[in-house]
């Protein structure tokens, strides 16, 4: 233990001596500490964007201290003849190796207490929740980068050839590791290429450990990397050490020098077809941009619980709405927040849509989205979201993909609305539902069978559907209550088997969504228990139906957009296709062009579809003066029903119903969270809640169009870069 004692006091000495050491371990650090935290911070660099600069002043002071502190410092003391003078001494390779090792892990470690310090006390940024984790991690990382310096050290014939090894492993890492630039940002080529880089893995690692307070052990390939790194490293650097510069070695011993990486190589393959680690990389850099803070003042605030806030502000910091001020708040810079200016604007909760169908593009469908319904239902998430709407349910959908959506998309790799996945249509043979893809291929219809509709034959048998949709992780039951009309005529569901839906749905903790076509199917529905009325009734409604909604709590969902819709192409009437921010959403020009088509042809069978526009807001009108709650939903994804501008649509005409503005947008925010089961974190304008917000240019109280003239979407935080929603793989 003596030699190793000594021989780390003694370069401990020489480094303490040598400017080049002190500079590059504790000064160098430090301009790119302060030079970033003003440029990430923009001018203010607040407490989030630490948490993107730490980790990567981290991974570069590392890279730093172990490729080029052992790398080239090795050379030097070898061509100088300083390790010729060891070798006459009864010591091997391995102490001074080791003492090397041990030497870097000194001097760098204060280096990183440094930042962390200077990033709490200046900055405002949190300690890390698990600092021991931490420091355990860099530590394994200081003696892994600091063996692949000592291998370069050892197969280099001169300074020169060195410094070309160790650029060649250097720049690679610092470019693609996501210290300097997110993994996320890069050409698809070159994420995968990170993959096989050791400092992405300490990159990710440091990151999840700070962002997502996460042990060693949930960052175990980070760790077992690193750690075989350094043992590898370290035999190998022992195996091909040389005492002086006249001991020659073959060329094919550089070979060594990637042999280190074999760890990462086993990674990056595995990584390659997983994309786990990419995946990470995503969710970790949207982690970084929720954290960021900001303070947005001098706007108006519709709360969503019916009051409203002339000129107030908001604080948000860690995806939440940390404060919320009704009158002047205080500087930007004492809450360690960049300002945002909202003069002019409105801040509402983001927009809710109660009744969707994701695998549906609102027009002609050529049958790529039956074969690639996820890419289908991702491009109507993202849509929803650059509409403003931060929540979706869908009530009509292919159970499996959108159970899986959920899954794998809910974790944030994949930015777009919530997706509150509701189970298959309950219908009877013949119902509405089974007609929809009569005229599909067999495996279509086969999987139809098995992913959309439910066709319960007796009250028990409904029962233990309920229950084995529950078991998948299913958050609504929708149910048909429909015979159609003349022309269009399907079979009702019999009125047990409904009741049986409800009381399942209700022991199993899930609402129950009907579909109604007229008064006699909303009052069944009401009395079997229904959570929510869909669409409404064709008829009107009996004052003491809309009494008895009320009293039992049943919420009004009328979805008068698909009733719109369904009188434009009974009229052959395009001009819904002409808003603004269909235009916006919609796949491409020729998507339009060919809805244009399908619309003025009039080969849509919903076109015959009798309904009347008029009498669905006269219906909406009686529910809001009978004291029924609202929700909205607009049936999107239905032809000319597009997913996000349709819920703008929607509140439009239930102002022209006779809605008041206010109580419109509560319907799309406050009430239509909490028939979705998310009330207690979304649709309110609230401290603790989660900052998804919308944000317009005027007043939506005054005139409810406002809310198409979007400023700015922030989901959960980060401020949404709308047009690269589309551009997501």
């Amino acid at each position: 233990m003596r030699p190793y004692v000594a021989l780390i006091r003694m370069n401990l000495r020489l480094a303490f001596r040598e400017r080049a050491v002190l500079f590059f371990n504790y000064v160098f650090p430090l301009i790119f500490f302060f030079a970033f935290g003003q440029f990430i911070g923009d001018g203010n660099a607040a407490a989030g964007a630490m948490l993107r600069i730490v980790p990567m002043v981290i991974v570069i002071g590392i890279l730093g201290s172990g490729l080029f502190g052992a790398g080239i410092r090795a050379v030097v003391e070898r061509e100088t003849g300083i390790l010729r003078r060891y070798k006459v001494t009864p010591i091997s390779p391995v102490p001074i190796l080791a003492a090397s090792m041990v030497t870097g892990w000194l001097l760098y470690l204060p280096s990183a207490l440094l930042i962390l310090a200077l990033s709490h006390f200046v900055y405002g940024m949190p300690w890390p929740d698990r600092m021991w984790s931490l420091l355990l991690l860099i530590s394994l990382a200081c003696f892994a980068f600091r063996a692949i310096g000592l291998i370069v050290a050892a197969v280099a014939n001169s300074v020169a050839e060195s410094n070309v090894l160790i650029q060649i492993l250097y720049m690679p890492m610092l470019l693609m590791s996501g210290a300097t630039v997110p993994i996320s940002s890069l050409p698809a080529g070159a994420q995968i290429a990170a993959q096989f880089l050791p400092a992405s893995y300490l990159n990710t690692g440091v990151q999840r450990i700070m962002l997502k307070s996460e042990g060693l052990f949930a960052n175990w390939p980070s760790v077992a990397g690193l750690a075989a790194t350094a043992i590898i490293g370290g035999f190998i650097a022992s195996k091909l050490f040389r005492w002086e510069k006249e001991e020659k070695l073959p060329r094919s011993s550089k070979a060594w020098v990637f042999a280190v990486l074999a760890p990462f190589l086993a990674l990056g393959i595995y990584q390659t077809y997983s994309r786990d680690h990419i995946d990470e990389a995503k969710r970790l850099d949207r982690e970084v941009r929720r954290n960021h803070t900001r303070l947005i003042r001098n706007a108006l605030i519709f709360v969503g619980d019916g009051s409203v806030i002339p000129n107030g502000a908001l604080l948000i910091k860690g995806g939440k709405i940390a404060e919320v001020y009704k009158d002047t708040p205080p500087d930007a810079k004492e809450l360690n927040a960049d300002a945002v200016e909202a003069a002019g604007k409105t801040i509402l909760p983001g927009l809710i849509d109660a009744h969707v169908h994701l695998g549906s593009p609102a027009g002609p469908m050529d049958g790529s989205e039956l074969f690639d319904l996820a890419a289908a239902m991702r491009r109507a998430l993202a849509s929803q979201l650059f509409s403003g709407v931060v929540a979706v349910r869908s009530v009509g959908d292919f159970t499996g993909p959108s159970l899986e959506l959920v899954r794998n998309d809910g974790s944030g790799a994949f930015l777009g609305a919530e997706l509150i996945a509701g189970g298959p249509l309950f219908t009877a043979q013949g119902g509405h539902g089974t007609e929809l893809f009569k005229r599909a291929p067999e495996q279509v219809r086969e999987m139809a069978g098995r992913e959309f509709v439910r066709l319960p034959e007796s009250p028990d048998q409904a029962r233990s559907m309920v229950t084995e949709l529950k078991k998948r992780g299913v958050k609504s039951i929708k149910a048909v209550m429909d015979a159609g009309v003349p022309g269009a005529p399907f079979q009702r569901m019999d009125v047990s088997i409904l009741r049986a839906i409800a009381e399942q749905a209700r022991a199993e903790g899930l609402p129950l969504a009907v579909h109604t076509g007229d008064s006699k199917d909303i009052a069944d529905a009401v009395e079997a228990g229904a959570s929510s009325i869909e669409h409404g009734a064709r008829d009107p409604v009996p004052e003491a139906l809309f009494a008895a909604m009320k009293e039992k709590g049943v919420r009004y969902v009328p979805t008068l957009s698909v009733i719109e819709a369904l009188e434009n192409f009974r009229d052959k009437r395009t001009e819904l296709l002409a808003r603004s921010l269909v235009q916006q959403v919609a796949p491409s020009p020729d998507f339009l062009i060919r809805t244009r088509s399908m619309v003025e042809r009039g080969d849509n069978w919903a076109a015959k579809y009798p309904a009347s526009l008029k009498d669905h807001m006269a219906n909406l009108k009686r529910a809001h003066q009978a004291g029924v709650t609202l929700a909205a939903g607009t049936d999107a994804g239905n032809p000319l029903v597009f997913h996000g501008p349709a819920i703008h649509r929607e509140l439009q005409l239930w102002v022209q119903a006779g809605v008041p503005g206010g109580a419109a947008l509560r319907g799309a925010t406050t009430n239509a969270a909490a028939l979705l089961g998310i009330g207690d974190r979304v649709g309110l304008v609230k401290k603790g809640y989660d900052a998804s917000l919308l944000v317009v240019d005027g007043n939506p109280l005054v005139d409810v169009a406002a809310t198409e003239r979007i400023s700015s979407v922030i989901f959960k935080g980060e401020r949404v870069d709308r047009q690269d929603l589309f551009d997501q793989k």
